[in-house]
């Protein structure tokens, strides 16, 4: 007979959870919320973030064409911009955007410049002399003869550039976690800080699976709205 009584023990049931594997169908299953959250926020941090950039750069791209001795300078600071370390620029940032997307998206927009900016730019310095006076013979002139003639020969590169300033986007938009804006990049810190591998293993292949999906995306959009291109490789 015991003194004190029957003595319970527990123990705990044996799961990749309990041994901290770093593949875990179970973690996926119980946290499924937690990821679909941070999956949308990462894609729409990073689509908006490439849409203003893209629109910023190719106004930017066309000033810097029309007018030369502007080139180097948007070159130039672009380049800078790229160049500042994320904690540095979201610092400088937080005055103005506060702890928000904002802060992410503004400081997002800014590092693709320095990709946009050169990839158009290139694209459309790289249209034939004699198509654009051709054109300009027929009657296009300004805006017309950039959408009509410049933009299309100069899809080529400027998809070139938009698919890396995406995916490098994508992997740039886990640096909002710092503000607590970073999409799957909360996971992998959060993961990083309690030394939960599953998290850390679970948000970082999601991200590499993000950059593939959308680069194959734009490679389908460029090929649909290039459609000459297949003619001549076909």
């Amino acid at each position: 007979m015991a003194l004190f009584g029957p003595v319970h023990t527990a123990t705990l049931t044996d799961s990749c959870l309990v041994r901290n594997d770093w593949v875990c169908g179970e973690y996926v299953r119980t946290r499924r919320e937690d990821i679909t959250d941070a999956l949308v926020q990462h894609v729409t941090i990073t689509v908006v973030s490439i849409v203003i950039g893209f629109a910023v750069a190719l106004v930017l791209a066309v000033l810097a064409r029309r007018f030369g001795w502007l080139r180097g300078t948007i070159l130039g600071t672009s380049t800078a911009l790229y160049t500042l370390p994320s904690l540095a620029l979201f610092s400088l940032l937080l005055p103005f955007t506060g702890i928000s997307t904002t802060t992410v998206v503004v400081g997002l927009v800014l590092y693709s410049l320095t990709i946009l900016v050169r990839g158009i730019l290139a694209g459309l310095d790289s249209v034939p002399a004699d198509v654009r006076e051709a054109a300009v013979g027929m009657g296009y002139d300004g805006f017309r003869l950039l959408r009509k003639v410049e933009l299309p020969l100069a899809l080529p590169a400027i998809f070139a550039s938009l698919r890396v300033a995406t995916v490098s986007t994508v992997a740039l938009t886990t640096v909002g976690f710092i503000v607590n804006h970073g999409g799957l990049g909360n996971l992998i810190n959060r993961g990083l800080s309690s030394n939960f591998h599953a998290e850390v293993l679970t948000a970082s292949v999601l991200c590499v699976v993000l950059a593939l999906i959308a680069d194959a995306l734009l490679l389908g959009l460029q090929r649909w709205l290039t459609p000459w291109r297949r003619t001549v490789t076909a």
